[in-house]
Parts: C-alpha cells; structure tokens; sequence
C-alpha cells in the first residue's frame, strides 16, 4: 500500500526534526520533505506533490495564513495547521479552518521535544485522516474596479451584502416561534470539519431560534475563542458553556475544550452540566455524552444534528435521541469534510434526513414551524 507523503513547514529545526522523526516512524506515511518558510515550501509542494502538508501558523518572510490562502486558491491539498496554545494562536488557527485547513494540533508553547512526543499519535491521526478529506478551492475574491461614482457606491454595497454572504437562504430576523422555542432545544455534534459546518447551520437561525448546544471536539484554549468568533458572526447569541447556567432560546452554548457537557433539568428550565471525567469513545467532550443527555432529559423536544467528523462519536446516542423522539438531521456526505460521524449515525439508524449542510438550517425551521401552534411536548 502507498504510503502517505507528507511535507513538514515549520521555521524551528527542532519542530521540523520531530515532526519528522514521529511521521517516518508510521509505517503508512513519510516524510518526504521539510520547509523552513512558506517560500521553500512552494517549491517543495511543486516538485514533491505531498499528499498533505503541516504547517505552522506564524512563521517569517510570509505569514502561515496567507501562504494557506494562496495554497487553497492555487493547489488546494489537505493541510494540517500546528498551532500554538496562546489566544493569538487560538484566533489564527479559527482562520485558518476558515480558509480550508482540515484540522490543527496545539504543540506547548514550553517542553515542545516532549510535548510533541506525547501528541505523536494525535499528529498521525490527523495527518490520516486529512489525507482522505474532500478539498474544496478556496474561491478567488473578484477585483472591484468602479468607473465612477455611482460605481463606487455600487461596489461598497456588494462588499456590504458579501459580508452577510447567504443572508437571502436564512429566515427572517424573527421567525415568530414564541413558546416552542423555550420547549425546543437543538443539539449539534461535530469533529473535523465541524467549525465551519456549525457556523453554517448557526447563520441560518433567527435570533429567536431555540437553544443550541454543541458539543464540537476541540482541546482546552481554543473553544472560547471560537465562541467568540461565532458570536459576531450569529444572529443568536454564543458562548463557552457554564457549568450550572440556565439554557436560553436565541443563544448557543459550545462545550469548553477538555471538558464533557450535557444537559440537565431543573423545573421547567434545561441548564448546562460541563464536567470533567474520562473520555468518551476517545473524546473529551464527547458527542455521545451530550446527546445521551438529550435523549435523558430533552426527548420529543430535542432536535440532533450530526455534522462532519471521523469516527462514530455519538452515534449510538443519536439513535437513543431519535427512540425517545427526538428529530435528527445528519450532514451528506458530498459536504462532509470527512463522513464518519455522520455515516456512522445514519448506519445507526438515528437519521430523519439526510441533507446537505446548506440546507440543514432551513430544513430545521420549517420543521419548527410545523410544529408551532400544534400540541407542544412536556418532559
């Protein structure tokens, strides 16, 4: 079987050294390459054709995300970004998921020869699956060039409707749900792939929506960040889960990264659990965790979402979901990055519909508005 060819990009010696060394011991991948800069990156990526790339995010004589932006626009390839654990490298790594990068891994910012050693495993995993991920271009922004002032005005206001890009698919700024949304509480899992795939379904909610709770596999220090991130881009509301916080319609709630979150009962509000505990099906926070919470407590109420990722994280749950009543959506897989997690539910038998991740969303609120005005679900 080929092995999987991979070209390491990093400014520090020692990072590409170890990096290369935990690659070459996998007996299905190589290291056939190691850059020092993004420039000698290019001619390496030209002449080697790798099948995925790492890269470091800040780097001299070009930034790791311009030289990401330039890559997916020219000769999109799976890239995997290596990360700092700082709230600078939090913010640059959210980007670069944005432009195309299939997933990151966080090296310490002291004891990086151990540190990298222990997240041998995690690099190689995510270098596999990233070999196997559907690339998408990144699409080349047009050139604005208004002849005049009238065409000046024009080109701001295509800047301004790009910058709500798909706002005509969404609802309207209020869907009128009222009282089904305090009773209705959406649930989303996601993996690799799933911060641009959450977003997505996110922008396509009225800020009147019920509550969100999402459990996205992501490690401490970076979820926050995200939260962030997504708070101004939404019309709802978004934040890290509290522990004990009270879950509000128009608001989503993201499981802190390195911490389980579930869902609780107390009279007739739902609040947030976020513990810590073992990991579930090898993640922490576990999508099995939150749904099982949601099949538990929510039932007829609760609403599953189950978006790009490998492996089978949640599956089992979701199909517990859709037994207490619950309804469930899973993402197709010609829009997955990686079809695991999605595949591995509709194998379950916990699927409703299967749809493109454009269409979630919107299939999502008519849903809700079918069921407002009828007979609502009490726990």
């Amino acid at each position: 079987m080929a092995k999987t060819r991979v070209v390491v990009v990093d400014d520090s010696a020692l990072v590409r050294s170890l990096l290369s060394e935990i690659i070459n011991h996998q007996p299905d991948m190589e290291c056939i390459g190691a850059a020092a800069d993004p420039f000698a990156a290019r001619e390496m990526i030209r002449n080697l054709n790798p099948d995925v790339i790492t890269l470091d995010v800040e780097m001299p004589r070009m930034d790791g995300i311009d030289f990401l932006s330039k890559l997916m626009r020219l000769r999109p390839m799976p890239v995997v970004m290596v990360s700092t654990l700082t709230e600078r490298g939090a913010e640059v790594t959210l980007k670069a998921l944005e432009l195309g990068a299939i997933d990151f891994v966080a090296k310490p910012k002291i004891g990086i020869a151990d540190g990298l050693k222990q997240l041998g495993e995690e690099i190689t995993d995510k270098i596999r699956i990233a070999a196997k991920a559907h690339i998408k271009r990144l699409a080349q922004p047009a050139p604005v060039r208004p002849a005049s002032a009238a065409g000046a005005v024009a080109a701001v206001a295509a800047v301004a409707s790009s910058a709500v890009a798909g706002a005509t698919a969404r609802p309207a700024p209020s869907s009128g749900l009222g009282r089904i949304s305090t009773e209705k509480i959406i649930f989303i899992g996601a993996s690799t792939g799933g911060t641009e795939a959450t977003k997505e379904v996110l922008l396509g909610l009225p800020p009147d929506a019920p509550a969100v709770v999402i459990t996205q596999h992501m490690p401490p220090g970076f979820t926050r960040s995200y939260a962030a991130r997504l708070d101004g881009l939404c019309r709802i509301r978004v934040k890290e889960a509290v522990d004990g916080e009270r879950i509000l319609p128009g608001h989503a709630y993201i499981a802190p990264g390195g911490l389980h979150l579930s869902v609780e009962r107390s009279g007739a509000n739902y609040i947030a659990r976020v513990r810590d505990g073992e990991p579930v099906n090898r993640h922490k926070p576990s999508v099995e965790v939150l749904f099982e919470s949601a099949a538990r407590v929510a039932g007829p109420n609760a609403f599953g979402i189950m978006l790009t990722g490998m492996g089978a994280d949640g599956a089992k749950a979701m199909r517990l979901m859709r037994d207490a009543g619950a309804y469930n959506y899973c993402q197709d897989e010609a829009s997955c990055v990686v079809f695991g997690m999605p595949r591995e539910a509709i194998e379950a038998g916990a699927a409703h519909e299967v749809l493109p991740l454009t269409q979630i969303a919107p299939h999502l609120m008519d849903k809700l508005r079918q069921t407002h005005g009828a007979l609502l679900h009490r726990v």
